[in-house]
């Protein structure tokens, strides 16, 4: 079973930053095509950006030029900074790993962008 565990998270006014940070218990973390979902009051859980084992990266189309995930195999750590943040990027943000029929969440960092 593969733990993750989430940081990061706080009240940013809009315009800031925040980077995220998710730390997996895993000895074969690079295997695993990691990922960012959020979820907001009485919404459904998006993904917000996914990067494969080979590094390649795909993002929501609401975050795209703001936000940046990227990976350090040698921490077992994913990462995303966002950027020019804005009061709709209010939401609990969540990790996800997948290595084939294998899925695992965080338990969310809850991100705030409010003045």
């Amino acid at each position: 079973q593969v733990q993750l565990v989430e940081s990061g998270g706080g009240l940013v006014q809009p315009g800031g930053s925040l980077r995220l940070s998710c730390a997996a218990s895993t000895n074969i973390f690079s295997v695993y095509a990691m990922a960012w979902y959020r979820q907001a009051p009485g919404k459904q859980r998006d993904l917000v950006a996914r990067i494969t084992s080979d590094g390649n990266t795909n993002y929501a189309d609401s975050v795209k030029g703001r936000f940046t995930i990227s990976r350090d195999n040698a921490k077992n750590t994913v990462y995303l900074q966002m950027n020019s943040l804005k009061p709709e990027d209010t939401a609990v943000y969540y990790c996800r790993a997948d290595y084939g029929r294998s899925g695992h969440w965080g338990q969310g960092t809850q991100v705030t962008v409010s003045s």
